[in-house]
Formats: structure tokens, sequence, C-alpha cells
């Protein structure tokens, strides 16, 4: 399994990033967190099972990555 984790670049309007970014801010959160949390989420939402990082299961976060799984990003 891989350990290292994957770039994904897209492209926004820099209104919107800004928007972004200040909410983000706001509620003491990076844009990459609510970004990986919006992933985790739409998977979960079409029942799409994929490998957790074993370095990383059982974190203080929480978070689950589908029946059972856990992920910390």
């Amino acid at each position: 399994m891989e350990k290292k984790t994957a770039r994904l670049t897209l492209l926004i309007d820099p209104h919107k990033k800004r928007a972004f970014e200040q909410l983000c801010a706001a509620q003491d959160l990076t844009p990459s967190q609510v970004v990986r949390q919006l992933i985790r989420d739409y998977l979960r939402d079409h029942d799409v099972a994929y490998e957790s990082r074993p370095d990383l299961a059982g974190s203080a976060s929480g978070e689950t990555q589908g029946p059972g799984r856990r992920d910390a990003d």
C-alpha cells in the first residue's frame, strides 16, 4: 500500500477560493482538511470503499472511512 499522500490540483474561481479560505479560517480549519472531509463524505455517501492508511488508523480524529475504517486526514 502507498504510504505517501497524493496531490489534487483543481481550478476554482478566485472569488470562491477567497471566500472558501476565509470560511475555513473562521472555523479554524485548513482548506485541505475541509476538502479531505468532503471527499470522505462523498465516497461514503456513494458507498465507495477504499483502503485506509494503517499508519494513521486509530488516530484521535474518529472520522470513519467506511464500515469499521478510520482515517486521520
